[in-house]
């Protein structure tokens, strides 16, 4: 059977792993999880990083530093998972679901501003499958109604939206590093600022209300509980597994690229034909190769299609159930506007395996069985 996916593993893990076991400090703030901080920083350009222990919480603390209160409205994509929605529900907002485009999944940035309403505190930008959102139409709406950006770059890390790593053109940046993701640390996440000021707010909120890392660094000579907080802290066994993978950063990139060309190549002639549609990638953006999908004509070939590809020891899978359609969603929030796209194509879409460890010889094999499918 070909897995859908599989968590990567470049061979540097165990080494990291037992040098962190070694230092004696396995709890978080470790040397590995600022290896990791510091890496992060200098090479996707931003001033203010913390580990989280999941991209949920990431949005979370961004949700809670951005000052969003109940009553508040946070415009989204409905076509994303439940965490995006989550976060801003748990401060008491109502979501405000926006219509995404159809070529990239992404929220159709030139529906946001009649989403607009005097409660409107934050718009939340998704990118999906870590293709950008149009960044600047939707920086400058945040400006002109004077809105928070929460970008929701959780499949992003190492994508770019004209030269600027997703997750550092708004307010704040969220990534995920679960082992589903690029790069991982199991479970794990990280969330990005541009306001300095914000970072001892930051790391309080995320030492369960406590000044603990200005403790550690010397800064007081105790600590103590100074706001609200959590537990948002990674462990540094965790840091360190995700350390190797981030000194790999090329070769993993490198090698997600070589399946996701292979995919798209492959599959060419099934577009041309009328039979599929494959992912569109816009001139302003570099992604990750996070995902390959494929859209087919409707959910029943879908179905169909997914039943075939397991017969033929292929996993793939669907992805999110559009957040407006379920029940919590009809409870916290309210879809604006025309629901043209957002049902429609999130019925049509498929994903195929995609991993780094998947091997060049299987990727063929899904063409060929894909192939199979519409008899070609």
């Amino acid at each position: 059977m070909i897995e859908f996916n599989k968590a990567p593993h470049v061979g540097g893990e165990e080494k990291y792993l037992e040098e962190a076991i070694a230092s004696g400090k396995l709890c978080g703030d470790g040397p590995f999880t600022r290896k990791c901080t510091q890496w992060m920083k200098e090479n996707f350009d931003s001033r203010g990083l913390l580990l989280t222990t999941s991209c949920s919480h990431a949005l979370e603390m961004s949700a809670f530093l951005a000052d969003i209160q109940p009553g508040d409205e946070v415009i989204m994509p409905s076509y994303t998972f439940v965490s995006t929605a989550n976060a801003f529900v748990l401060r008491g907002a109502r979501i405000v679901f926006v219509d995404i485009r159809p070529d990239t999944m992404n929220i159709d940035e030139k529906l946001i501003e009649q989403a607009v309403t005097e409660k409107t505190k934050a718009i939340v930008p998704v990118h999906y499958a870590g293709v950008a959102c149009e960044m600047d139409t939707i920086m400058e709406l945040a400006a002109k109604y004077n809105l928070k950006v929460v970008e929701d770059a959780a499949q992003g890390v190492n994508s770019f939206y004209k030269g600027k790593a997703l997750g550092t053109i708004g307010d704040f940046g969220c990534y995920s590093f679960h082992e589903t993701k690029n790069y991982t640390m199991g479970e794990g996440g990280a969330i990005l600022f541009h306001d300095e000021t914000l970072l001892e707010r930051a790391e309080i909120l995320r030492e369960k209300g406590t000044n603990r890392s200005k403790f550690f660094r010397g800064q007081v000579d105790k600590y103590t509980w100074m706001d609200y907080g959590s537990s948002y802290l990674p462990s540094d066994l965790n840091a360190a597994y995700l350390y190797a993978q981030l000194q790999e950063v090329d070769r993993i990139n490198d090698k997600r690229m070589q399946i996701w060309n292979l995919y798209h190549e492959g599959l060419e002639d099934l577009e041309v034909a009328g039979l599929i549609t494959r992912p569109v990638i816009p001139d302003y953006a570099v992604h990750n190769a996070h995902m390959y999908y494929l859209k087919v004509g409707n959910l029943e070939e879908r179905t169909h299609l997914i039943s075939f590809l397991k017969e033929k020891q292929v996993m793939s899978v669907f992805h999110y159930i559009p957040l407006h359609n379920a029940p919590a969603g009809k409870r916290f929030g309210r879809f604006c506007g025309e629901d043209v796209y957002t049902t429609r194509e999130s019925e049509r879409l498929l994903r195929l395996p995609m991993f780094y460890n998947l091997s060049l010889e299987d990727v063929e094999y899904v063409i060929d069985m894909v192939h199979a499918f519409f008899g070609k």
